[in-house]
């Protein structure tokens, strides 16, 4: 086994932090590309590992996942903004917290979300008038908002509040943007992100604690979760072992501290990690998508022609939604059911392949419990390894023409010759994202309710990504909506 990967020559202090920070995304390809599977690197003072062969990634997230933990990169701005909840939470706190939240995203329950969703698209975006150029990052962020906070909150926000969560990302994105500096400083140190990040927090916090006000009392009354009455097959036994009780997360987590199992700021970090991961990614995935379709009108046309077809055979009739159509007459298309959603082949490939090109969730972090081995190299315990999803999604080794958009490429007979863990952008494992399926049912809904009334062009400039906890656009992403004829 050899000792030591290669990788690039870093600078006293911040090492390669500085050329990592001017872009992530560049400088993670050209180290896969210049050094192979296993490359080395110092972010800072961390002794970073970056791992891009399929089968190092699913050793790490699957088969020795209990080799490797959540990176702590001992800066509390994290411990700070999500604290203990399920994304950062270790060990047996991990796993009591995920048994708890299990039933507020079991299938069942998901699939009957799905009226909740459509209601909240059409109530948001119903008001986009023909030639309106819109952000639609914003205004899907907005909605996902909105629909994650009454699917698993059992309770609604209203315009003011969900512009303050808004509001709220930006400084909470620049804070964990990279940034060299910070290895150099404190973090206890005013700096005026570090008050803008704080107050961002102040802010959220407040949000939380309004939803638990109005809630708190509810958490027995099954009207409350909008997945379904009590007794209907929606609900299976939850962690208290009654069916007839609502299975909204927020739900289940006060009727845990009503039995001593969850602390005050338990709530805090569950809550606040959901709302924020919650909607972020899906807004994001939608972002992207309606990007790449808007950058290539052939598949915008057979993503509509698709959605009118599934929509003819699955879809209920719509109320209070009033359009033109062509003969004069008042028409809408109709509504989308889960149903429909289940039928959209075309439309899941795309989704897929604009989270190839454009992960969310674009890097996961891990750190080595023990001495562990890769591609011949020994990793020694307590490296940081870094496993990004833009590389690997990105690499000719497993993809055709990886550059390009291409839906097909996720057909059956060629998805299955790619290893697994070439796409990823749940995570795997144990730790795969819990909201997976919550996620993929709601950018589906949601496009086919836009695609089906509308026209989608992109009018801003090339699009450029800045990396934070998660990818997003480094501009407005401005949209022209136009009324299909």
């Amino acid at each position: 086994m050899r000792a030591r990967p290669p990788g690039p020559r870093g600078s006293p202090l911040v090492g390669n932090a500085r050329r990592y920070a001017e872009d992530p995304f560049t400088f993670m390809r050209d180290c896969a590309d210049a050094y192979g599977d296993v490359v080395r690197f110092d972010l800072g003072p961390r002794e970073t590992y970056m791992l891009t062969n399929p089968a190092d990634v699913q050793r790490v997230l699957v088969s020795e996942a209990d080799a490797y933990r959540k990176a702590d990169f001992g800066d509390r701005a994290i411990d700070d903004l999500l604290g203990d909840g399920l994304l950062m939470s270790e060990g047996d706190t991990w796993k009591r917290q995920r048994q708890l939240a299990n039933p507020a995203f079991n299938m069942r329950r998901i699939s009957a979300l799905a009226d909740t969703m459509v209601d909240h698209t059409a109530d948001a975006l119903g008001g986009w008038a023909d030639g309106k150029v819109v952000d639609l990052q914003l205004e899907i962020a907005r909605l996902t908002v909105r629909i994650i906070v009454s699917a698993m909150f059992g309770a609604e926000l209203s315009d003011e509040r969900i512009r303050a969560v808004q509001d709220s990302l930006e400084p909470l994105g620049a804070r964990f943007e990279p940034d060299p500096r910070r290895f150099l400083l404190p973090d206890w140190i005013p700096t005026r992100e570090n008050r803008e990040f704080d107050d961002a927090i102040a802010t959220l916090e407040g949000v939380i604690e309004d939803v638990l006000a109005a809630q708190t009392g509810t958490q027995r009354d099954p009207a409350v979760d909008p997945a379904g009455e009590a007794g209907t097959s929606v609900h299976g036994p939850g962690p208290d072992g009654d069916a007839e009780l609502p299975n909204d997360l927020l739900s289940i987590l006060l009727r845990a501290r009503d039995r001593g199992e969850q602390t005050e700021r338990n709530l805090r970090d569950e809550l606040m990690t959901m709302l924020l991961a919650g909607h972020d990614t899906t807004a994001l995935t939608l972002t992207y998508t309606t990007y790449l379709l808007s950058e290539h009108p052939e598949v915008q046309r057979q993503v509509q022609a698709e959605v009118d077809e599934v929509l003819a055979a699955t879809g209920e009739p719509t109320t209070g939604e009033p359009t033109t159509g062509a003969d004069g007459a008042d028409s809408a298309p109709p509504r989308p059911t889960l149903e429909t959603a289940r039928q959209l082949d075309l439309t899941e490939r795309v989704i897929d392949e604009a989270m190839r090109l454009y992960p969310p969730v674009y890097a996961l972090f891990r750190q080595a419990k023990r001495d562990v081995e890769h591609g011949g190299y020994r990793v020694p315990k307590d490296a940081t390894l870094l496993i990004p999803q833009w590389v690997v999604h990105r690499s000719d080794r497993w993809y055709d023409d990886p550059e390009t958009f291409d839906p097909d490429r996720w057909l059956p007979e060629r998805r299955a010759e790619r290893p697994r863990f070439a796409f990823f952008p749940f995570g795997g494992g144990p730790r795969h994202c819990i909201g997976k399926q919550f996620s993929l049912l709601e950018a589906k809904l949601i496009l086919t309710w836009v695609y089906s009334r509308y026209d989608l062009t992109y009018e801003g400039p090339e699009l450029s990504l800045r990396g934070s906890l998660t990818m997003h656009p480094d501009h407005p992403v401005p949209m022209r909506v136009e009324e299909r004829s």
